[in-house]
């Protein structure tokens, strides 16, 4: 029987993940193309929300990368295929994020120098907490959802080996039963073997009784001639 804690729960882990990460990816496609259309304050607070897509997808692949090696080898080959189009994707996807954020003359506009205002500094700050706040809650979401799954695994192996262990009683009484069988059909043997040695026996005596009997009939019939 497979082993349900071996197999089935890496895939589901995996498989959740990557349904994420694809969610993650569509979101960060889709706010990479409104750069483009942006300039300014806009921009700014849009590219910064894609550094949080870029993020969260790395987080999610970094946990990919852990729950694939717990699948079996024998689809760890399909699987891995499927990871490195999805770290390429997300590659590609930072390169073009580092080309938007470098064209700073679309990020400030005619305000665009070497110095950035300190306003715009408290900023940047205020929103790289306001990130890091954010990380760390979706980390939490994550944990919690591991935690979850690990605690179906749990009740899913103790499942099983209450099922084992219920079956293991099963065999045993069969085996004693099977055990007491063979010891009825033994004596039934003997005792079968014992009414026909006493049968034979009664037969062979039958037989003499008779021939003495025809003895003495004849011997009876001789002397009546005499």
């Amino acid at each position: 029987m497979a082993n349900p804690l071996d197999t089935d729960a890496g895939s589901e882990l995996f498989s959740s993940y990557e349904a994420d990460l694809r969610l993650v990816q569509a979101d960060l496609t889709q706010k990479l193309d409104q750069v483009d259309e942006l300039s300014g304050e806009p921009r700014k607070a849009m590219i910064r929300q894609a550094e949080n897509a870029v993020e969260e997808a790395d987080e999610l692949l970094d946990q990919m990368r852990l729950e694939k090696q717990n699948i079996p080898s024998a689809a760890r080959n399909r699987i891995n295929q499927r990871f490195r189009t999805f770290e390429a994707d997300v590659d590609g996807a930072k390169r073009k994020l580092k080309a938007l954020a470098d064209d700073r003359h679309a990020l400030f506009g005619d305000r665009y120098t070497d110095h950035p205002p300190s306003s715009d500094a408290q900023l940047e700050q205020r929103q790289q907490l306001l990130h890091g706040t954010d990380r760390l809650a979706r980390s939490s979401d994550r944990l919690r959802e591991s935690q979850r799954i690990a605690h179906e695994t749990e009740q899913i192996g103790a499942s099983t080996l209450a099922d084992l262990h219920s079956q293991r009683s099963v065999i045993e009484h069969t085996r004693g039963t099977l055990l007491e069988s063979e010891g009825f059909v033994d004596r039934s043997v003997k005792t079968l073997r014992g009414m026909s040695r006493r049968m034979a026996t009664n037969r062979i005596i039958t037989v003499a009784i008779i021939t003495v009997l025809i003895l003495l009939i004849v011997l009876l019939i001789a002397s009546k001639f005499r």
